[in-house]
């Protein structure tokens, strides 16, 4: 059954003349004819009372004109919704990455892809490294957002997805800053375990600290005293005092130019990192491939 069958049908009931409703609808006699007695094929049941003078409608054409109604109004806001839903799609990216760098590398993209985006939405996922990927990977995201490094496997076929390194940063022990402008607590040979906020195993950042803790034979002693498993609340956490914690430079380098915050240790402590865009190798939406275009020109 044709949507085109059921408007014919409904032009036919209400001009009741075969020629006057083919005329309106833009095809010849005989073609009407044909799609009126396809749409009684469907139905199983004539529709229409043929003979003389104006057309009349059997007990079932009555019966069906309503429901034919029905239909094509249903049909035809389904089509408007639809057409409005592949429209926003075309205007969308979205993008999937954690929570850090959502706040940090993703925060400065934002003012400067302003350009790039106008009339158009940048949808931002936060979850977990593996979630990530696996948005990527489902095709329920245009790109994902990560950390590189030795102690992060990102496993993506690389027949299927392409990547670009978009930024570096590093972990930095931080600690509150003294009225001195030295860090409250901070590493020094022989002193007592210093008090440390950990992340949970399950972040990626975790996982870069405990690595380089673990393999670094100049590493503090430190006493876990906070698992939690967001930098924000790391960031806070320092602020009010309670202990060191590994945060990425780019987070707190204004509180440590303005001695609010401090670093804990020398450089040997730092863990230096990549942050990579993936994308699918296949082609992007319009919007998509604009923003994976301005930002390979940074």
């Amino acid at each position: 059954m044709q949507l085109k069958w059921l408007e014919d049908f409904m032009v036919l009931a209400q001009e009741r003349s075969f020629t006057r409703a083919a005329e309106l609808r833009h095809v010849t006699h005989p073609a009407f004819g044909r799609r009126i007695r396809a749409l009684e094929a469907w139905a199983g049941t004539p529709l229409v009372q043929r003979g003389g003078g104006p057309v009349t409608l059997t007990p079932a054409g009555q019966s069906f004109l309503e429901t034919a109604g029905q239909m094509t109004r249903s049909l035809g806001q389904s089509h408007e919704e639809l057409q409005s839903l592949a429209g926003r799609q075309a205007r969308t990216v979205t993008m999937a990455t954690g929570r850090t760098l959502a706040r940090t590398v993703v925060a400065d993209w934002l003012v400067r892809l302003q350009p790039v985006l106008k009339g158009g939405e940048l949808c931002i996922r936060t979850r977990s490294l593996a979630d990530t990927v696996a948005m990527l990977e489902r095709n329920e995201a245009d790109f994902s957002l990560v950390y590189h490094h030795p102690a992060l496997a990102i496993r993506l076929d690389a027949r299927q997805f392409t990547h670009m390194n978009v930024a570096s940063d590093r972990l930095v022990p931080v600690s509150r800053a003294t009225p001195q402008g030295v860090a409250l607590h901070r590493f020094t040979a022989g002193a007592a375990p210093v008090p440390y906020l950990a992340y949970a195993p399950q972040l990626a950042l975790g996982r870069l600290v405990e690595d380089h803790l673990s393999n670094n034979p100049q590493a503090p002693r430190l006493q876990r005293v906070v698992e939690c498993d967001s930098a924000d609340a790391h960031y806070e956490y320092v602020q009010k005092g309670l202990g060191v914690a590994w945060l990425p430079w780019s987070m707190v380098h204004a509180d440590c130019k303005s001695k609010r915050l401090a670093l804990a240790g020398n450089a040997s402590m730092d863990v230096r990192f990549d942050v990579r865009l993936y994308r699918p190798k296949r082609r992007l939406g319009p919007l998509a491939e604009a923003l994976w275009k301005a930002l390979a020109q940074r």
